[in-house]
């Protein structure tokens, strides 16, 4: 809490440099109502982190359009992600107080701007969890995620040497946009940022192209899995469990998926869904085995390719533990070095659960040593891949409701971010509906309710 509040006034001194071509810094149209907020009056129930470990539903003013590209959603459907634990914990810096969380949302298109000539009122459609311009060097390589003109945060700049787009509830450092885990959001770009979802694809499951299905695909295709590789997956999450079924859809021979602790139960979850993917609990190793071991057991050598569907903030010693508490690094190199030291020589190692900025005992030896290819998979480019997934869906090459296990009220969001961080009442994928919403489609989960 300490390191965001600080890094929010270190931006605050050092000012931002005027690369972005859309309206920074509105995480909330409450910060200033008569620019930002919808003149009826109206407001919407919306979730706000107000702190470490503390996030609330709140009645938020509903947003206006702002700019001549932006469309207002009337959203239908969000989720939570486990990126959206970092912010919970307080490992993602320049969080600030009313700031509206949620990156992955569908909807339906409600007003636009005078430059936004697609849509029509009531049609459906999914928004990329990052916000690209559509014109930059990248977006015209559809290379969403690294946008140049959406986010001119000068701290991100200055730690990675560049800046990511814009993203959707994510904080100050990517932006500072309000996101999707609400009854509305404003779409900047909304001509570039919205898919239009056909008939025949519900929300329950056009809302994951959003970003898990893109991210999980970008992990696998990224780090190259081909035919006949062994693939080993840390985290049997929704990005872990998406990215082994899709390593078999790109060929893998066998695919390994290591969990344990209090989520150890995903394990067996995503081995009912995948029948046969094997599983490594790696909190029930033989006395004197390492995951490192048991996977060189498995696999003469090793795995072909490690993907990381985790992330950094989850320290499993306690000089990481304490290394991070210190603010002596911001992420644990624990599971890399698993990575690089599993992998036979000249593996490939893709890296897609969120670090934001430095590691210590990183196993650098190993990897120079043996030539392992180490990726950093980055953001997820979704505008790369996002229409070659909805045809996925369509076809039946991919079903998303494998990883959906409830389906909740957006006025019970702050409830279930402390199941979901918990590993509580076997939570993999939430579907969050609002009052916009269609009724549940045929073969997804009735309604869960918790606040009685």
């Amino acid at each position: 809490m300490a390191m965001s509040q600080a890094a929010n006034y270190v931006e605050k001194a050092v000012g931002h440099q005027d690369v972005a071509v859309t309206e920074q810094n509105m995480t909330n149209p409450a910060r200033d109502r008569a620019k930002y907020a919808d003149p009826s009056g109206e407001t919407m129930k919306a979730l706000v982190w107000m702190g470490k470990n503390d996030v609330q539903v709140i009645d938020a003013p509903k947003p206006r359009v702002i700019e001549p590209r932006d469309v207002i959603l009337q959203v239908t459907g969000s989720t939570v992600c486990g990126s959206d634990l970092h912010l919970l914990h307080g490992s993602v810096v320049e969080m600030q107080k009313g700031d509206i969380l949620g990156h992955e949302f569908c909807g339906k298109v409600l007003e636009w701007g005078s430059e936004v000539t697609k849509f029509k009122k009531g049609d459906r459609v999914v928004a990329s969890f990052q916000i690209a311009c559509g014109e930059c060097m990248y977006c015209k390589q559809k290379l969403s995620s690294q946008c140049e003109r959406t986010n001119d945060n000068t701290i991100e700049n200055a730690m990675y040497g560049g800046r990511t787009a814009g993203m959707f509830g994510y904080s100050h450092f990517t932006g500072g946009f309000a996101g999707g885990q609400a009854e509305y959001v404003r779409v900047p770009f909304g001509d570039v940022n919205l898919l239009p979802l056909p008939d025949n694809v519900p929300d329950e499951k056009g809302l994951y192209l959003s970003d898990v299905l893109c991210t999980s695909w970008n992990c696998v295709v990224d780090t190259g899995v081909k035919e006949g590789d062994v693939v080993a997956i840390w985290g049997a999450g929704p990005i872990g469990q998406m990215a082994a079924e899709m390593s078999f859809t790109n060929g893998a021979k066998r695919v390994i998926l290591i969990d344990g602790g209090p989520a150890a139960w995903r394990l067996d979850f995503v081995k009912e869904k995948i029948p046969k993917i094997e599983t490594l609990n790696f909190s029930t190793l033989p006395k004197g085995q390492s995951v490192t071991s048991m996977l060189k057991e498995m696999e003469h050598g090793g795995p072909d390719v490690a993907l990381e569907c985790v992330a950094g903030e989850y320290a499993k010693g306690w000089a990481h533990y304490f290394e991070m508490l210190l603010g002596a690094e911001t992420d644990t190199s624990e599971i890399l070095n698993e990575m690089i030291t599993s992998v036979k020589s000249f593996g490939r190692c893709g890296i897609t659960g969120v670090y934001v900025g430095y590691t210590n005992h990183f196993n650098i030896g190993s990897l120079m040593e043996r030539g392992v290819r180490f990726i950093g998979n980055g953001q997820a480019p979704v505008h790369l891949y996002w229409e070659k997934l909805l045809s996925m869906i369509q076809e039946g090459k991919t079903d998303p409701l494998m990883m959906l296990t409830h389906r909740v009220d957006v006025s019970e969001l702050d409830t279930v971010y402390d199941i979901f961080n918990k590993r509580g009442d076997h939570m993999q994928k939430v579907f969050v509906q609002t009052k916009f919403s269609s009724p549940a489609a045929p073969g997804t989960p009735a309604l869960t309710t918790y606040k009685k």
